[in-house]
């Protein structure tokens, strides 16, 4: 049997997962695969962390010096997050002759290429099925499963707070904030949510898929983002009476040469299978030329789902199984450019807050005309005794340029109170 001795530096909730898996799983997990996974040492800057696991002295250490250094550690488990110092870390492991597994998305979402190389010229291997989607094996399936297909597309809910949020505001009539405070309450959302809500976690992630699909590091900037703190549970109702829900989507697909990257929120029809996808799941919808489209669907975050993957990886290294970077540099690109938004054609949510009097939906769908965009459904929503009252639109599809200046006009006439709210739509 191969065995194999790790070392996990961080132990916060993924962190103190991977203990507690290789602490109690051990034997199940040689069982099933032929390797033993030997936890030989564990780190983190709080000592309290150790003593809350149980860990003895000889396990646990405050220094991560002392796992790159040791003779006796094959992997290194790098779960502190962030660029620094994990990515002196990761660089040091390597090339003192070990493996790294992590979950870091934010430093692969800029460094990956980087540190493949590093791993490469080492001669060692950096896994990484952690850092997208938590337990949902996404990584694995795209670099072993589907080798032998071309994937264009990618639509994904892949950030389970702001899921969460969106589903809390539809089904229990929320504001975004009321949903907020009801997410941290039960652990769902950080203290800062920033990163959850403004689509720059699902962007990381997004990055990571790109580069595995189309063998081209997109720059995290060429990504664009839109966040879901604008969404008010008005255009949730009212998205709901048109059959329709509103999910924020993490979308990459290939458009010729050219790819579409962007993180935005979104409307779906109501029987869309990504429609379905609630709570803190997550869930990514490809698109291969051999299989067609693939739903993969589970727990994105979290203790145990996420030390789930990290095992996975550790159990793939143990059998010295072919590393994702060699899937990828033996890869050309795919794609040439990145799309600007401007250039993007979908169809549209609007809602206007405009004056009920006579003349005014003709008006503004004047301006529409004007710009080329088509009108494919419109409702006046009622509001007595209401000088300004919401007026909800479809439109056709439209280039996100020409609806760009169309909306600068309509939000400029007297007869519309405040800005217009839009959301796209996709076919997918």
């Amino acid at each position: 049997m191969k065995k194999l001795n790790v070392g996990v530096i961080g132990l916060g909730t993924i962190g103190s997962g991977v203990v507690k898996a290789l602490k109690e799983k051990r034997h199940i997990i040689a069982e099933r695969s032929g390797v033993d996974l030997v936890l030989s040492y564990a780190c983190d800057t709080r000592r309290s962390k150790g003593r809350r696991l149980g860990l003895p002295s000889g396990i646990f250490t405050v220094d991560p010096q002392d796992l790159i250094k040791s003779d006796k550690i094959d992997v290194i488990v790098e779960l502190i997050g962030g660029h620094h110092p994990a990515k002196e870390l990761i660089v040091q492991a390597l090339k003192n002759g070990k493996h790294v597994v992590t979950a870091n998305k934010a430093l692969l979402a800029t460094d990956i290429n980087e540190l493949l190389a590093v791993a490469r010229k080492s001669g060692r291997q950096l896994k990484f099925e952690a850092s997208v989607c938590g337990g949902i094996p996404i990584i694995k399936s795209l670099c072993e499963g589907l080798v032998a297909n071309k994937v264009d597309s990618f639509y994904g809910i892949i950030n389970g707070t702001s899921n969460y949020l969106l589903t809390k505001m539809r089904e229990e009539s929320l504001s975004f904030f009321e949903a907020l405070a009801l997410a941290k309450k039960k652990g769902y959302a950080e203290r800062n949510p920033r990163f959850d809500v403004e689509g720059i976690d699902a962007a990381h992630k997004l990055v990571i898929l790109m580069f595995l699909a189309f063998a081209k590091l997109i720059p995290l900037e060429k990504v664009f983002r839109e966040g879901i703190s604008d969404i008010s549970e008005l255009d949730i109702k009212y998205a709901h009476e048109m059959g329709l829900v509103i999910k924020p989507l993490a979308i990459a697909k290939k458009v010729g040469d050219d790819l579409e990257a962007r993180v935005h929120p979104t409307l779906l029809p109501r029987n869309h299978m990504l429609a379905a996808v609630n709570g803190v799941f997550n869930a990514v919808l490809c698109r291969g030329d051999m299989v067609g489209d693939m739903l993969f669907y589970g727990r994105g975050a979290g203790s145990f789902p996420t030390a789930s993957a990290i095992i996975s990886d550790l159990v793939d290294l143990g059998k010295g199984r072919t590393p994702e970077s060699f899937f990828v540099s033996a890869a050309k690109p795919r794609v040439k450019r990145v799309r600007r938004l401007d250039e993007i054609v979908s169809n549209y949510y609007l809602r206007f807050t405009a004056l009920d009097k006579p003349g005014v939906l003709a008006r503004i769908a004047g301006v529409l005309g004007k710009h080329h965009i088509g009108i494919a459904q419109v409702s006046q929503k009622e509001y007595r005794r209401a000088k300004f009252v919401p007026v909800v639109m479809i439109t056709d599809r439209a280039r996100e340029k020409d609806l760009r200046r169309a909306l600068d006009d309509i939000d400029k006439l007297a007869i519309v109170k405040s800005k217009t709210v839009k959301i796209r739509m996709e076919d997918i």
